[in-house]
């Protein structure tokens, strides 16, 4: 199968996919840059006006075979499944928000890393959290970032919590069914106060108290709804953000690593704390060893 960019066009794309980057690759379209003039051109990667293609006899059918979107818990049968795993959480009380996350990347049963940072800065005043696809996540909140900046710009006053997790939203909505992962909170203090929003990839947007994303949401919703009110003092808020990490991490396999925990004011969000997770498992063992001797 011949492949045209441009005017001019390209050799056909070999069958080994692992060839794309290789030095097998690489001396290959040397060999072709230095043969006769009857040579087909090299295939040239990431040049203007070029794409980049598996390299297989057929992209497009090895794309839809191999990468299939599977939204939410669908299955097309893919030969590439996501496997995701992570648990962040977020809840308002008086004064302010908490914002409290793992640090865990995991690929399946693999670890891949231990040390993600799974809020993002998107303004002073705004934090996004980061749950299913790495990529996804990353890219879509600075890009959120960015119109949030250039709305400050336009407009001369920062954009709403409201208005920003909107903007999100709407972009999710245009992708929908393109297979993106991505379960996020944005989460800032605006004229309205503290403001707190869910956003997924399906477009839908929540507006709520308190959420928690991920494969260990359910361990943490299972300590917030024990220790959730809205009158706690900030120490109070920060403990219970801490602890209902600690469990999911506790619980469940793909979450773990260091507990990131920023709190939201009226001045903008704070780091408080970077805690290994195995320091927190001795501390609450050794808190209910005290509590189950009394």
């Amino acid at each position: 199968m011949d492949f045209a960019f441009g005017p001019e066009p390209c050799m056909a794309i070999g069958h080994d996919i692992l060839d794309i980057g290789s030095r097998k690759a690489q001396a290959k379209r040397q060999r072709g840059a230095l043969g006769d003039a009857m040579s087909p051109a090299p295939l040239e990667l990431g040049m203007p006006g070029q794409f980049d293609l598996p390299n297989v006899e057929d992209p497009a059918r090895y794309c839809r075979t191999n990468f299939a979107s599977v939204c939410g818990t669908g299955d097309e049968h893919q030969a590439v499944k996501f496997a995701k795993g992570t648990t962040t959480l977020a809840f308002k009380f008086n004064d302010g928000i908490i914002i409290s996350v793992d640090s865990r990347s995991t690929m399946g049963n693999y670890i891949s890393s231990g040390t993600v940072q799974k809020i993002i800065k998107i303004n002073p005043f705004l934090l996004g959290t980061m749950a299913g696809g790495a990529a996804d996540c990353s890219f879509w909140e600075r890009n959120l970032g960015m119109e949030c900046r250039l709305y400050e710009l336009r407009n001369g006053r920062r954009i709403t919590v409201a208005a920003a997790s909107k903007l999100l939203a709407n972009v999710m909505s245009s992708y929908r069914g393109y297979g993106l992962s991505m379960g996020t909170m944005v989460t800032g203090w605006d004229e309205t106060g503290p403001q707190l929003y869910y956003v997924d990839d399906d477009g839908t947007r929540l507006k709520g108290r308190y959420f928690s994303v991920g494969s260990g949401s359910m361990y943490a919703y299972g300590v917030l709804d024990t220790g959730y009110k809205p009158d706690l003092t900030v120490d109070e808020a920060i403990e219970l953000g801490t602890r209902a990490i600690y469990h999911a991490t506790h619980r469940d396999a793909a979450s773990g690593g260091i507990n990131n925990l920023y709190h939201m004011t009226k001045d903008g969000w704070k780091f408080i704390h970077a805690v290994d997770v195995n320091d927190l498992h001795y501390k609450y063992a050794e808190e209910k060893k005290n509590a189950m001797a009394t």
